[in-house]
């Protein structure tokens, strides 16, 4: 019997910063200053839009809602390496990458609150996917899209670790290999699926070896790491606008609760989760900027001001728009031209609730606003001329969320 070895592959692993902010500079990427700040500005942002979030829906006032604490430099690195007009096909975690991509808060919060206008989240993004794998095929879609059209874009799309012992996510890399898809494969591999651990999902020793099968590279990264994503999804971006698809797997941690109607303390110890604490994302990324002369405590209290300021009006905004918002306006965008049953669906419903008159949720809204509540000027910073005001009724929200 004849055998000889008809392929190898390897994997590679990158990291940029450290645990103890240290860069190796042959791994960094080339960033300014300004955009540094910038970066980390928006993960401190997502945390604590999460936290309160969270908070929300605990005093009844959101639905459910699946932060993305620890998850920050893996969505903001990746995110902040597309192109204003390439698309973001997210799953449901993806608060971090949806504020750097230019949606407001406000908006996130009413996705949350259960209203389509929080579908509507900016330009080149598509709405959360709510079943497990399923948007991975529509970022093969637009990347083949932009092969046939010529078109030096790529899409990027979002999704955990879980998903990748779903079909839908290896028939999408498969036609995307194929195809010469302009896709990239984002994996933030946070180590549960819900309740189920990380090495329990696969026997595969990563999961970016998983791209072998497809015919496309595949790429591991410290997704704790912003500037080491950032490196890793450049280069991934240029090789799929060139017909060369590529699956990133980022190592990173959910350190809160898969969503807010879940307890992690079920499934996973203190133990577990302190393991990781000294590998924070904004902890880490903090003091590499305080080292380099970038931020000290005046500049991180600014922009914890800010950040505070900007929450209370976006959340009070979110709250308005909700109460104009009648609820048997569901049936209306279901068909076209709504059928009799449905239509006797929602009399039904309104005897049962009450009668009231449709409203829109953001009337005389003249245009997207970046990262919740300043007025878009490309990829430039939130206007600071606008009124704000403090949420009395926010509460503190542990990390386990309980």
């Amino acid at each position: 019997m004849v055998r000889d070895q008809v392929a190898d592959f390897s994997v590679e692993y990158v990291q940029a910063l450290d645990e103890e902010g240290d860069l190796d500079a042959a791994q960094a990427p080339d960033v300014d200053d300004d955009q540094l700040v910038e970066m980390y500005r928006l993960m401190r942002l997502s945390r604590r839009a999460d936290e309160r979030a969270i908070a929300l829906q605990r005093r009844g006032e959101s639905g459910t809602y699946a932060p993305a604490i620890g998850q920050e430099a893996a969505q903001v690195g990746s995110a902040i390496a597309m192109a204003p007009d390439e698309w973001m096909v997210p799953s449901f975690r993806e608060s971090a990458a949806f504020l750097t991509r230019g949606a407001p808060v406000h908006r996130l919060l009413w996705y949350a609150m259960g209203m389509e206008e929080g579908a509507e989240v900016a330009d080149a993004n598509f709405p959360p996917a709510i079943p497990v794998g399923t948007q991975p095929l529509h970022a093969a879609g637009i990347g083949w899209g932009h092969e046939i059209a010529g078109e030096r874009k790529a899409a990027l799309t979002y999704f955990g670790d879980g998903a990748t012992s779903e079909g839908d996510v290896y028939e999408a890399m498969n036609v995307s290999g194929a195809l010469d898809a302009h896709a990239v494969f984002f994996c933030q591999n946070n180590q549960w699926a819900i309740s189920t651990p990380r090495e329990t999902q696969t026997r595969a020793e990563t999961l970016a070896q998983k791209a072998v099968a497809a015919g496309i590279e595949g790429v591991q990264v410290d997704g704790n790491d912003v500037l080491g994503v950032l490196s890793v999804a450049r280069d991934a971006l240029e090789s799929a606008r060139e017909g060369d698809p590529v699956f990133v797997e980022a190592l990173t941690f959910r350190r809160s609760m898969h969503t807010t109607s879940d307890d992690p303390s079920v499934y996973r110890t203190e133990e577990q989760e302190s393991e990781w604490d000294t590998r924070d994302p904004v902890v880490r990324f903090e003091a590499y900027l305080r080292n380099e002369g970038l931020l000290d405590d005046d500049r991180v209290d600014r922009i914890t001001d800010e950040i505070e300021e900007l929450l209370a009006d976006e959340i009070d905004r979110a709250k308005a728009g909700r109460e104009q918002v009648v609820p048997a306006e569901m049936f209306d965008h279901v068909f076209a031209e709504t059928p009799p049953e449905l239509r006797r669906q929602r009399e039904a419903f309104e005897r049962e609730q009450g009668d009231g008159e449709v409203a829109t949720a953001e009337e005389g809204m003249s245009g997207e606003e970046r990262a919740g509540g300043g007025e878009v000027s490309g990829r430039g910073d939130v206007r600071e001329d606008r009124e704000t005001s403090e949420d009395s009724e926010d509460e503190e929200v542990s990390d386990r969320g309980e």
